[in-house]
């Protein structure tokens, strides 16, 4: 190819380098022959190419110069053409934010990819931000996308890709603002072959790109004039490409560049745009591109293959430099680095950015003062690199404020530390072969000279450094650039008076007596906190359940710093009733949903959607579920939930709903048809069974009366005893005949008395134990015999038995320390208050239990006494504790209970002076104690 001259001599210098230091000179010559072919390439094509790197402040210094010198009439911009749309909302936000295109499902992609998004942020100091303000603030200019469409963002590359990509979480919450969106950027120049990377880096004597590129790029082309940073960006987009790039990168790339170059040559023929009144600003890597669609002197045009039928929302979410650099893996400062830079040469050089916030008078302005130097590359790369009084002034004011920010932060330091970092900086730019010390030189210096052992406080000296240099910078979108949740939700709020676009947490208190309009700024702030958690509100003080009312609440209003989670939440719905409405039938209706899982979305809708229409839905989706359930692993749950919702509903002036009564009846016949089953299969555990029993025998009471029939149950409980072997299940088992009056208590304590006293079956009895205990929670009567199990148990068995699995039968109880509390309060009214009592103390269990059926033939044979009064004379001694606490109150005295009462002995109306007595308290209280006797 035949090469300008001022590419000859380049060309001529480089090949006599690679004759003078290569082994091989012929593959160099001709890899650097290829550079200079793709400068003269990219130099000569008729549509101005304008090379870029992302977030460059030279890109941007030298953008707004082309565009005040020449405005174009169309700018061709690579960034991805659906996204477009939303740059007319830039002008209500502060920078930097992020273009975004989301889709929450999608039938083409794989569901482990899901939800997709992807984000383009934009910053000041950045090219394609000064040409999309250049561009709406002059009307007269288009602005034209032209990159994929972010649909063949998720098409192109691979879903493994991208979950390969996925590094370490963030260190801060300001990294986490982009979440897992894929980011695109104009102007990526990062190297992703990794040998030629850590080649250059090594030689280069520098830690990562970012600082190679702001060494030996950055400075140096800032200044340059245009003709020559076009020619360098084009020389290094060359080498990118050539050596720096994996292959699969460049055939993504390649797919891109026909893809762009095809929507130019189509915008140009259907609006009659000429190459010379349009700009192409693309990355560097692509500017000389090698696919046959490359330059408008051809016709070549690729078939656009058809986007997927996925449904993608479009808008902005606040971002910041700290997102930005962990997007696209840049070291912490990266972005804050470029900002500082992108000012201090905009004061430099006198020149004016583009800024929406600000309008610009559209009058014709003079270009702006460029010393015209004409210099070629050839020159440029032969020359030395100038050094800037104003980088020594600056590094000057770097020391000093640095130590005043140590200072302030409790380090001890005093101006011969600045002085130190000043010469350190100066001592490692000359160890690392550089003209000045750069940003990266005075860190390394500062952390040297000022960092100690321990930080004195929350920031290190690097952290300073990073603060300095220009800190990090969190973007807003504005109320009008909001999605339409998001502005009903900032509507709905302005009576707390809070400022809720602001970056710090905001603190609203309300007191509903003095300000009940405020309740439904309560309402709002509560669904926000159950789709979003303690994100972006945590309430302080009060909280929400069935059946309360609010009083005073406190709440914690972040809305302004977590923006972006509001926003995504706006992706889903128009308000956040709605949304709300979707997230609980998504919960409810999942395939893999339980009865639990859709009570509790119930219960949700009640507490947040306050919708009976919603509620009642969910209901009966419950019921359903629970007719098709053939197992039990969530009857606790189930139970917990229901109980709480039939408490909440007998409080409200309607009373139970039709639904939650049909879901009694099932779930009572539901639970009892299964007993049978549940005891019989190993994988069911003794909890889930006692959350049936639960069920049934606490609701059985409203089962009943709602028509249910109770033989349902006895059949189930007779089918269960069938080849039963779990102690456990067996506790379970024989305190449910009990309740059913299928089992008598002695039979159960002549089996226990046989297990203690059984070496062999003694170690069984923790599981027994654990049965008994979890029936407590249906049957709290039984904790007296559970009293007695234990303490006979520890008063007789020996300890050389006892001690081996004494730690089982802890592990046995540790799990059911709410449910212990009860056991605790019927051992304590059992055994006596003082130690002292126990030396004369004889448990009730022990105590020689009175013959009734002999004490009934006894009152038989009392001829003074008539039928009623001998049904009552009974009642008193089987009930001898309360008769007593009946005489007390009734004035009558103590009775005695040890005296003889064989009326064999008295035959007439010779009484004993106790039941002289109880005949007085009979006749005197005759109604009471028929009514007594009547209820029990």
């Amino acid at each position: 190819m035949s090469l300008p001259t001022a590419f000859n001599a380049l060309q001529e210098q480089l090949l006599n380098a690679a004759k003078k230091f290569a082994t091989d000179a012929q593959p160099l010559s001709e890899m650097l022959t290829a550079l200079i072919q793709d400068v003269e390439k990219a130099s000569s094509e008729p549509l101005e190419i304008f090379p870029v790197c992302h977030h460059s402040p030279s890109s941007a210094l030298q953008m707004v110069r082309r565009l005040r010198e020449k405005p174009p009439k169309v700018i061709y911009l690579e960034l991805c053409e659906d996204l477009q749309n939303t740059v007319e909302n830039l002008r209500d936000c502060k920078l930097p934010v992020a273009l975004q295109a989301f889709a929450a499902e999608s039938e083409h992609f794989s569901p482990k990819i899901m939800p997709l998004s992807v984000v383009a942020p934009i910053t000041e100091a950045s090219a394609e931000y000064q040409a999309i303000a250049f561009a709406l603030q002059n009307p007269e200019t288009q602005l034209v996308f032209v990159d994929r469409a972010v649909d063949f963002v998720f098409q192109w590359e691979p879903p493994d890709t991208k979950l390969a990509e996925e590094s370490e979480e963030p260190a801060s919450d300001e990294a986490k603002m982009h979440g897992s969106a894929v980011g695109v950027e104009v102007g990526s120049l990062v190297p992703t072959f990794d040998q030629f990377l850590s080649f250059l880096l090594r030689n280069s004597n520098t830690r990562h790109f970012s600082e190679w590129w702001d060494e030996y790029v950055e400075t140096a082309i800032i200044g340059a004039d245009y003709d020559t940073y076009r020619q360098v960006m084009f020389l290094i987009g060359s080498l990118m490409r050539r050596l720096g790039t994996r292959n699969k990168d460049i055939e993504i790339d390649r797919q891109r560049e026909r893809y762009m170059w095809t929507t130019m040559k189509k915008h140009m023929a259907a609006h009659n745009i000429a190459p010379s009144k349009a700009i192409y600003i693309c990355g560097a890597a692509h500017s000389a591109s090698d696919v046959a669609e490359y330059s408008v002197n051809n016709n070549n045009l690729w078939e656009i293959p058809e986007r997927t039928q996925t449904k993608w929302l479009y808008g902005l979410i606040p971002s910041s430099f700290a997102a930005i650099e962990y997007q696209f893996h840049h070291p912490a400062g990266t972005v804050s680095l470029a900002e500082a830079t992108w000012k201090k040469n905009l004061k430099v050089t006198g020149l004016k950015g583009f800024s929406l916030n600000k309008e610009e008078k559209h009058t014709k302005t003079k270009p702006s003062p460029v010393t015209a130097t004409n210099s070629t590359l050839a020159a440029f790369l032969t020359r030395p690199p100038e050094l800037a009084i104003a980088d020594t002034e600056q590094l000057l004011q770097w020391c000093a404020d640095i130590v005043g920010l140590a200072r302030k932060n409790a380090y001890l330091a005093s101006t011969a530390d600045s002085i130190a970092i000043y010469q350190t900086s100066m001592l490692l730019a000359g160890m690392r072969n550089r003209m000045h010390p750069t940003p990266y030189d005075f860190q390394d210096a500062a952390i040297t000279c000022l960092e100690k052992d321990r930080t004195p406080k929350k920031r290190n000296i690097y952290q300073l450094c990073q603060i300095l240099l220009g800190g990090d910078r969190i973007g807003t979108v504005g109320y009008a650039s909001l999605p339409p949740l998001a502005q009903d939700v900032y509507d709905r709020l302005q009576p707390l008076g809070v400022n809720l676009l602001a970056q710090t947490n905001q603190r609203a208190l309300m007191d509903f007596k003095q300000q009940p309009e405020l309740l439904p700024c309560s309402d709002v702030l509560w669904r926000l906190h159950y789709l979003l958690g303690d994100t972006i509100v945590k309430p302080i003080m009060g909280d929400r359940s069935l059946g309360s009312k609010p009083i005073q609440e406190s709440w914690e209003i972040r809305i302004g710093k977590y923006q972006r989670h509001l926003i995504m939440v706006g992706y889903e719905g128009v308000s956040i009733e709605q949304v709300l409405e979707q997230r609980l039938k998504q919960t409810a209706f999942s395939p893999q949903a339980k009865t639990s899982d859709v009570l509790k979305a119930t219960e949700d809708s009640i507490l947040y959607a306050r919708s009976l229409r919603l509620t009642q839905e969910l209901g009966e989706h419950a019921i359903s579920l629970l007719k098709q359930e053939t197992g039990v692993s969530d009857a606790p749950q189930v139970f917990e939930r229901v109980r709480r919702l039939v408490h909440y509903y007998r409080a409200t002036p309607t009373g139970l709903p039709q639904w939650i009564e049909n879901f009694v009846t099932t779930g009572y016949g539901h639970y009892a048809t299964l007993l049978p089953q549940a005891f019989a299969d190993r994988g069911t555990t003794p909890e889930q069974i006692a959350g049936m029993l639960n069920f049934i025998f606490t609701l059985e009471s409203l089962a009943l009366s709602l028509g249910c029939n109770r033989s349902q149950l006895l059949i189930g409980v007779k089918q269960s005893s069938q080849g039963l072997d779990d102690p456990a299940k067996i506790g379970l088992l024989w305190t449910t005949e009990w309740l059913l009056t299928l089992r008598k208590l002695e039979e159960i304590r002549e089996f226990f008395n046989d297990v203690i006293n059984n070496e062999m079956l003694i170690k069984s009895f923790p599981e027994y134990l654990n049965g008994f205990i979890l029936s407590l929670t249906f049957a709290p009567r039984i904790s007296k015999f559970v009293v007695e199990l234990l303490s006979k148990l520890f008063a007789t068995v020996p300890d050389k038995i006892l001690l081996p699995w004494l730690p089982s039968l802890i592990l046995k109880l540790r799990p059911h320390a709410q449910i212990l509390q009860g056991l605790i309060k019927e051992a304590s009214s059992n055994f006596p208050k003082s130690l002292a009592g126990f030396n004369n103390w004889i448990p009730a269990w022990s105590k020689p239990q009175p013959d009734m059926q002999k004490q009934v033939q006894l009152v038989d044979a009392a001829p003074t006494l008539s039928e009623s009064e001998l049904r009552i004379r009974e009642f008193l001694f089987n009930y001898s504790a309360t008769t007593n606490v009946l005489a007390k109150l009734l004035g009558i005295g103590n009775l005695s209970w040890e005296d003889n009462l064989e009326l064999s002995e008295n035959p007439s109306n010779n009484l004993s002076e106790s039941e002289s007595k109880a005949q007085q308290l009979i006749n005197t209280y005759s109604a009471t104690l028929n009514y007594f006797a009547a209820v029990l």
